[in-house]
C-alpha cells in the first residue's frame, strides 16, 4: 500500500521556483555624443592631448592626399630594383662576356698545346691578335672577360717566344756543319 504522506508529484518537497525577473524600469538613455573628426594620421594624438613623457614631434606629420608624390627611384612605375645582395630577376642577362676574349684564350691554349703540328700553332697568333682586340673592346664597353683576354695574350706571346726559340735552335743546328763538332780536329 501506499503511504498517504508520499505523493506521486516529483516536485513535491523541492524548493519553490522564484518568479521570473522583471526588467528594471525603463529609463531614457543619454543621447550619443557627436562624432569627433579623425586625427591627422593614425598615430596622432587628439588635439590638446600630449602623451605623458614624450615631447611633441619637431616635424610635421606626413601629408596624405592628392598632392603627395612617391619618392623618385629612377625606375619606371611598377618596376623594382633587385634587393642588394640578391641575383638579378629572371630574364635579366647582366653584363655579357666578350666573345673575342673566349676565342683568344681557347685558340692560344689549343695552339700552344698542339704547336708540334705547326699548322695548329697558328692558334697562338690568332690568340694574341684576338686578345688585343678583346682588351680594347672590354675597356670601351665594360664587358666581362678581361681575364680570359689577358690569358689568351700571355699564353699566345709565350707560345710565340718558345716557338721562335725552338726555330732559332733548329736553324743553328742545321746550318752548323757536323765537322765543327768533331773532337780533336
Amino acid at each position: 500500500m501506499s503511504d498517504p504522506t508520499q505523493s506521486d508529484d516529483p516536485t513535491a518537497g523541492a524548493a519553490p521556483t522564484p518568479p521570473p525577473a522583471t526588467p528594471p524600469a525603463a529609463s531614457p538613455l543619454p543621447p550619443y555624443a557627436a562624432p569627433q573628426p579623425p586625427a591627422a594620421h593614425p598615430g596622432a594624438a587628439a588635439p590638446g592631448y600630449q602623451a605623458p613623457g614624450y615631447p611633441a614631434p619637431a616635424y610635421p606629420p606626413p601629408a596624405y592626399g592628392a598632392g603627395a608624390q612617391p619618392p623618385a627611384t629612377g625606375y619606371p612605375a611598377g618596376a623594382y630594383a633587385p634587393p642588394a645582395g640578391y641575383a638579378a630577376p629572371y630574364g635579366y642577362a647582366g653584363p655579357r662576356t666578350n666573345p673575342l676574349a673566349i676565342t683568344s684564350m681557347v685558340s692560344s691554349i689549343v695552339g700552344f698545346a698542339l704547336a708540334w703540328t705547326w699548322v695548329l700553332a697558328l692558334g697562338v697568333i690568332v690568340g694574341v691578335i684576338t686578345g688585343h682586340i678583346a682588351l680594347s673592346q672590354i675597356a670601351r664597353t665594360h664587358e666581362k672577360g678581361r681575364g680570359m683576354a689577358l690569358a689568351g695574350v700571355i699564353v699566345g706571346w709565350v707560345g710565340i717566344g718558345i716557338g721562335l726559340l725552338i726555330a732559332v735552335v733548329i736553324g743553328l743546328f742545321i746550318t752548323t756543319s757536323p765537322s765543327s763538332f768533331a773532337l780533336g780536329a
